[in-house]
């Protein structure tokens, strides 16, 4: 039988695989490009092309900010039912979705 203080280490370790197996691989420097023309193309064809509002909402930071990153992210993925906010889950992974939301909370070129 492993010693006590082994046993404790191996139980810790195989805690740790599932959260190494989570961890996300950055994306590429193409891809982000490309997420960054997603957004103020197509986003921007109903928030406005500098994200001002239009069809839609405007997105400032301060509104991003009401939200969890992850929770806009679902919004993002999942769209808004009963509104023209379609859900991008078909185009987008949950980290591209994420990725964007860190964008619009963080570095939104809107100014308030």
């Amino acid at each position: 039988m492993l010693p006590l203080t082994l046993r404790f280490s191996l139980l810790a370790l195989s805690c740790m695989l599932p959260l190494a197996a989570l961890a996300e691989t950055p994306l590429s420097t193409e891809r982000v490009t490309e997420l960054e023309t997603l957004l103020y193309q197509d986003c921007g064809s109903c928030h406005g092309m500098t994200l001002r509002g239009g069809l839609g909402p405007a997105l400032p930071e301060s509104r991003m900010n009401a939200y969890s990153r992850d929770g806009l992210a679902a919004l993002i993925l999942d769209g808004v039912k009963g509104t023209a906010m379609p859900g991008w889950d078909g185009l987008l992974t949950e980290q591209e979705a994420r990725w964007i939301a860190d964008h619009l909370q963080n570095d939104n070129p809107l100014d308030e």
